[in-house]
């Protein structure tokens, strides 16, 4: 019985297959276009380029681009996808035709993580994507409220370093992207809640970083029932069954929070936090119906703010910090950097950052050789344009190879070399990651660059450079080379967790 389930199984799909190869045959017969498109690879019948993408899509885009050109065309599945692959390609893209490109595709991220696409990631260009990424912004985000909310990283870093230093103490390797997501988390539960989310490190804070990384992680695939619309209720990768699941150990989370922030609001009246402002939104009279804010939407946008605040800027000082091990002389000059500006009688603090250009510089390199997001989430063209000579249809989704860009050859010398002295001095001195320069896009750019730019540069320059100050690194006694293999996701992470031992470095008050 249970072998003729299976046979039959097998042939309900091979009769659904050769349906859609016909189906597909003849249309290609009567739609092949009649102008001229970007050059790209043929791909197969019904999936297209799908199955050449393979598992680190955004090394294998980068690869197609020396053979095709900057500007690439792809057929995935049904759907029609340009990627582009150089700073002019990003900047006609991005900035030329950015109105064009402000709306995202409709993907199984947005649907089943992003509650419907009722979040700011995922939303459309609009009245409510403004008002969310205005409040985000005002009370957030922007300059004046990243300055409102600095005692809090300040506090917040001071709980991770003692931690550290305990560690060191019992002589116990730090686990990086572990006490980092414990301790970005607190710092953005801070602002938002007005409560650290997580007191002590453990279980708790480890679920939470597992649930950011799987999240990332799943997000960041090319989904075929995202491509091939008809086919999605198969769910052939399992990946859907996956984000619903990690949907609603989300929500509770979410849901949680949200309960006990309501019923301790008597504590903060006449001093609210960023989750009271965006509860209160709906009671001003001046907001249209389309701008007003749902529970949907307030859940939406905390998981955004969770997830893309501490996993993107978290990858970015592990990246860093293990091209700093495995190149010491980077390591020993910005410590005589920070020991000249500061001395070692105090920490960093956040007004030195402007006097540290050789830790600037470190940065700027990591987000250039390591960008937190190798391809830009995906935008949707809302009508037919031109690149470059190239006809873009309707409906085309587009993808910046970021990735690509920070290692073209033409753009950076030596690109797979980590050298921060080249923005030091000549053409990238004055280079600039927040979405000007195209050479360096790691947040992207235009209309839909990333809300937590500002927040990212300001926490990956203040983290890291407290860390390096703060210790001296070395890598555990029994490892030996240090792997650098990335696993790629909306995110791009380290495939091994950097684990170190650490030594204090400071005199002793200073922690």
């Amino acid at each position: 019985m249970v072998l003729d389930n299976v046979f039959l199984f097998r042939e309900i799909v091979v009769t659904v297959l050769l349906f859609f190869v016909t189906r597909f045959s003849i249309r290609s017969l009567f739609n092949k276009p009649s102008k001229k498109l970007p050059p790209g690879p043929k791909g197969w019948p019904i999936v297209g380029a799908l199955p050449l993408l393979g598992s680190m899509p955004h090394v294998t885009l980068s690869r197609m681009a020396k053979k095709y050109g900057p500007v690439m065309f792809l057929k995935m599945g049904t759907c029609n996808m340009v990627v582009a692959s150089t700073p002019d390609a990003a900047r006609a893209f991005l900035k030329t035709l950015d109105l064009n490109f402000s709306n995202r595709p409709p993907n199984a991220g947005a649907t089943h993580l992003a509650y419907g696409a009722q979040d700011m990631v995922f939303a459309d260009y609009g009245p409510r994507w403004k008002l969310l990424r205005k409040l985000s912004n005002l009370h957030m985000l922007g300059g004046k409220a990243l300055d409102n909310w600095a005692q809090v990283r300040e506090a917040e870093l001071g709980h991770m370093i003692r931690a550290m230093c305990d560690c060191s103490q019992r002589g116990e390797v730090v686990v990086v992207p572990e006490m980092l997501n414990y301790a970005m988390a607190n710092m953005i539960g801070q602002v938002i809640l007005s409560r650290r989310v997580f007191v002590t490190k453990g279980s708790e804070s480890n679920e939470f970083k597992d649930m950011v990384v799987e999240l990332m992680t799943s997000a960041g695939y090319f989904n075929i029932g995202d491509f091939i619309p008809s086919i999605a209720w198969m769910d052939v990768q399992g990946i859907e069954r996956g984000m619903k699941q990690l949907h609603k150990r989300f929500d509770q989370l979410l849901t949680k929070m949200i309960e006990e922030h309501v019923a301790s609001s008597q504590q903060r009246k006449g001093n609210p936090d960023f989750l009271d402002v965006v509860m209160a939104i709906n009671r001003d009279k001046s907001i249209s119906n389309e701008e007003k804010i749902s529970l949907t939407n307030i859940k939406a946008l905390l998981l955004n703010l969770f997830t893309a605040g501490t996993d993107t800027s978290s990858s970015i000082i592990e990246w860093a910090l293990a091209e700093m091990l495995k190149n010491p002389s980077i390591l020993k000059r910005a410590h005589e950097e920070m020991d000249q500006v500061i001395g070692r009688n105090r920490r960093l603090q956040e007004s030195d950052l402007p006097k540290l250009p050789y830790l600037q510089a470190i940065c700027k390199e990591t987000f250039r050789k390591h960008p937190s997001t190798p391809l830009n989430l995906p935008r949707v063209s809302s009508e037919a344009c031109q690149v470059d000579g190239y006809y873009i249809p309707k409906n085309t989704r587009l993808s910046v190879n970021i990735w690509a860009i920070g290692r073209d050859p033409d753009v950076w010398d030596n690109p797979l070399d980590f050298n921060p002295e080249r923005f030091l001095s000549g053409k990238n001195a004055k280079m600039d990651p927040r979405g000007n320069d195209f050479e360096l896009i790691p947040f992207g750019a235009g209309r839909r660059i990333c809300a937590g730019t500002r927040m990212g540069v300001v926490l990956v320059e203040y983290i890291l450079g407290t860390l390096v100050h703060s210790f001296e690194w070395k890598l555990p006694a029994e490892v030996r080379e240090l792997n650098m293999d990335e696993a790629f996701g909306l995110a791009l992470q380290k495939a091994v967790a950097l684990a170190a031992t650490v030594t204090p470095r400071l005199a002793l008050n200073a922690y």
